[in-house]
């Protein structure tokens, strides 16, 4: 092997873990390393492929093979290796951050991930489904993404004992994320509920910017419905008052009651107590 392919598979090592994905636009662009380089390195084992266009730079253990590739992998490799604008979110980030145990176990075998995926994402071999959302709720903003140097660890996954950063979103911003992919149900309110009912240490001043970022009336309106309905500590200190709750009803859930104050249908169960002030638009 001449000196700058060497030097070439020093940089791959270094730069990519066991166990993490890279693909041929990365390989290329990065390091330099051609279509037929990429070959020699699977031939002598350095790389394996995962499908078209994706290699995994092979583990120890070799229990990546039989198990396909996990979710955790895939996130710490578009992240931290392949540099790409996307992030752990809704459900799923209240599950890493401890929210969401409440979740009937069906519900967990889908993983969120939000931001700038590559195509060859949907074709992966992975151990879980991969639900793949863009950024359109808060614009592109990233406002409420968190960093936390931990282990991925949460009541369902765990990644073995590699230590990295993970790009997540905070509970106030996953909250709203999960709220957008809410189910038109009575199901889909009753598993927000309990949810919600755990989030008794949320940041009001990061609640209200989020709000106020966030782009779609329907999300606003059901937080509310729902900060109203377990009124934790920190509702107070979240003035409704000064958020765009747009104009005219929402038509949510068929069967739904109509919510006088944010003017919405949801489960008789979420209807306010007759007490309750209406909003002035």
């Amino acid at each position: 092997m001449s000196r700058q392919n060497t030097s070439r598979l020093k940089s791959l090592v270094d730069k990519v873990p066991p166990g993490f994905l890279v693909d041929t636009a990365w390989l290329k662009k990065r390091e330099g390393i051609d279509p037929k380089t990429i070959y020699r390195y699977v031939k002598h084992g350095w790389l394996e492929p995962v499908v078209r266009g994706v290699y995994r730079r092979p583990s120890p253990e070799r229990m990546h093979k039989s198990a396909g590739v996990n979710w955790q992998a895939t996130l710490l490799s578009l992240q931290w290796i392949m540099d790409k604008e996307i992030h752990l979110g809704g459900e799923s980030a209240l599950d890493l951050a401890g929210y969401a145990h409440y979740l009937p176990f069906e519900d967990k075998t889908r993983v969120h991930f939000y931001g700038d995926a590559p195509s060859w994402l949907k074709r992966l071999p992975t151990q879980t489904q991969l639900a793949v959302h863009n950024c359109s709720l808060f614009g592109g903003n990233p406002i409420g993404l968190i960093d936390e140097i931990r282990y991925i660890k949460s009541g369902m996954h765990t990644l073995d004992t590699w230590r990295w950063p993970v790009k997540a979103s905070s509970p106030e911003r996953a909250i709203l994320e999960t709220l957008d992919e809410i189910s038109p149900n009575s199901a889909g309110f009753d598993n927000i509920s309990k949810i919600f009912e755990s989030l008794t240490s949320l940041q009001p001043e990061l609640l209200v910017q989020l709000l106020n970022v966030c782009r779609s009336v329907k999300v606003r309106r059901l937080f509310f419905v729902f900060a109203d309905h377990h009124q934790h500590a920190w509702r107070k200190y979240v003035d409704a008052s000064n958020i765009d709750f747009g104009s005219g009803p929402r038509a949510l859930m068929k069967g739904g009651k109509f919510h006088p104050v944010y003017r919405i249908y949801v489960p008789a169960d979420f209807m306010p107590l007759p007490k309750t002030g209406d909003i002035h638009t």
